[in-house]
């Protein structure tokens, strides 16, 4: 039996010394921190497809006319941001405050936006298609809601859903 166990033994550890290297998975905070590393407060225009921006502070930030698509904002804070024209579609951004942010014209199609908050938001002409929302903040949006997105053609009301 020793013997088995023996060669058992050298047979692992010549699996494990032959074996590719394994990427380093690196935390989600700290792929956010690294993310923020790059940011300026003017991001007018820019190109950030996919960011990720977990629990960063981004309040008075200017996102107009970005291409924010499929980026991440969970529990972060774009109080009184500037996201007039940005694309934000398939943005996940669970648990975060877009009070008296700038939305108008943006779009947010198939937007995951649970547990965040749009008080005092401008959102004149956003598209809001297939956006995932709190029922609360919906009814919220809804009386508010005016216009048309300026590139999708899409009601703000109609993209809310509301009566």
């Amino acid at each position: 039996m020793p013997a088995a166990l023996g060669l058992l033994l050298a047979a692992l550890v010549g699996l494990l010394i032959s074996a590719p290297t394994a990427l380093a998975i690196t935390a989600p905070e700290l792929r956010g921190q690294r993310a923020l590393q790059d940011l300026q407060p003017d991001m007018h225009g820019r190109t950030l497809l996919q960011a990720e921006f977990l629990k960063a502070s981004l309040a008075g930030y200017d996102f107009s006319q970005a291409d924010l698509r499929g980026a991440v904002f969970n529990n972060s804070d774009l109080r009184g941001a500037d996201l007039q024209g940005a694309n934000l579609g398939d943005v996940v951004a669970y648990a975060t405050r877009f009070d008296d942010s700038d939305l108008s014209g943006a779009i947010l199609r198939n937007a995951m936006l649970m547990q965040s908050r749009f008080s005092g938001a401008r959102i004149d002409g956003a598209d809001f298609t297939d956006a995932v929302l709190d029922l609360p903040q919906q009814k919220q949006l809804c009386e508010r809601a005016s216009g048309a997105n300026p590139v999708t053609g899409v009601r703000t009301r109609d993209s809310l859903g509301c009566r």
